[in-house]
């Protein structure tokens, strides 16, 4: 099943004889699209998003796609539209290089945050990731707090988490940064970069094996872009500098988009994200925070809320300096927020049940033979 597509839309005179398999496809997949397979539908992985209109590539190469009325219909919430690096069934018009999109496989993993603005929703940021790369620059940006969010998110989407430290050239105390790093990523590799030298990107080379996805998260003008551009080869993606005074970074990137390596792996960047609001992560939370958590299971009592209560073994660690208080009041800050989430996405959930219970009523009386 070979095909001539593009390694994304700078190689437009790269062409390589690709292979579903090389696009991330797998058995799992193949099983949750056999039934549609039967009734000779087709499958392409969806490489970039625009209002609704989706590109991916597939057996039949590159394609710009729509969704059915009938999967829009019945889309409770933007999760039920294709996100990037999603899996979906279509039929393909190949000699209009378009294909209609009639439903998205089971996701094996999902990088989700809480859709900005008020309504309580998810936005998939990346689908079907094997790793994350969760970006951080050290520079005046540093920040060891937002760097929790991401691990949050990243423990509870399935992928693999990893922390690659950018900019090492600018960072004047790597040793006091890397303790930091360490102390909040359990567990997590960490990999120190300086993709303008070119030094640290030999380490990040086992993750970007054939068929394997990697999706880039982090604030603006921490260096993602810059890195696909180091790990490509090539100039994929804009560069703009960080302002000046505290290194913060301008909006370079402005949409989601999958791209082929050189190595054969898969990259998802990313919009950097500065206000990264928590979606559900009570995995992730727990992944996140399993330094407070394990110490929690030693306190007296087993519902220990870690305040005043006698034998707390996590305020003992604060008192001899083994836990850091900013990190504990981190843990409660964010716990906080995901109770006050959950309360409200109860409040959605009762909603979109409602009215789908609506939708079947009024399809019921549409069906019901008239006398």
């Amino acid at each position: 099943m070979y095909e001539t597509i593009r390694r994304g839309n700078p190689f437009v005179n790269q062409q390589v004889q690709q292979t579903l398999q090389t696009l991330g496809w797998n058995e799992a997949f193949a099983n949750h699209f056999a039934p549609y397979a039967e009734q000779g539908y087709s499958v392409g992985r969806i490489t970039l998003e625009h209002k609704r209109i989706y590109r991916l590539l597939g057996e039949h190469g590159e394609l710009l796609g729509e969704v059915t009325g009938k999967l829009r219909y019945e889309a409770t919430g933007r999760e039920d539209y294709p996100a990037v690096g999603d899996w979906v069934v279509i039929s393909p018009r190949a000699e209009e290089k378009k294909a209609t999109i009639h439903a998205v496989l089971p996701r094996k993993s999902k990088f989700s945050r809480k859709a900005a603005g008020d309504n309580v929703e998810e936005q998939i940021v990346a689908a079907n990731v094997d790793t994350v790369f969760l970006v951080n620059a050290l520079n005046n940006d540093f920040n060891i707090r937002r760097m929790e969010r991401y691990l949050i998110l990243a423990w509870e989407s399935g992928a693999s988490p990893v922390i690659v430290l950018s900019k090492a050239d600018l960072c004047d105390d790597l040793d006091a940064r890397m303790r930091e790093v360490e102390s909040i990523a359990i567990g997590v590799p960490v990999h120190v970069v300086s993709a303008e030298q070119g030094e640290g990107l030999e380490e990040l080379a086992p993750y970007l094996s054939e068929g394997k996805t990697i999706a880039l998260m982090g604030s603006s003008g921490v260096g993602k872009s810059t890195l696909i551009n180091k790990l490509s080869g090539t100039d994929m993606q804009k560069v703009s500098e960080v302002r000046e005074g505290d290194d913060r970074g301008r909006h370079t990137t402005t949409h989601r988009e999958l791209f082929l390596l050189p190595s054969g792996g898969l990259m998802i960047d990313t919009p950097g994200m500065r206000e990264l609001q928590l979606w559900e992560a009570d995995e992730g939370f727990r992944g996140a925070f399993d330094d407070i958590e394990t110490l929690g299971q030693s306190c007296r009592f087993g519902d220990c809320q870690h305040m005043r209560e006698p034998g707390c073994a996590v305020r003992e660690a604060i008192e001899d300096g083994s836990l850091e208080k900013a990190r504990f009041d981190s843990y409660l800050k964010l716990q906080r927020e995901l109770a006050h989430l959950a309360r409200k996405e109860d409040a959605r959930l009762q909603a979109a049940e409602k009215d789908k219970w609506k939708k079947i009523n009024v399809q019921m009386r549409q069906r019901k033979p008239k006398r």
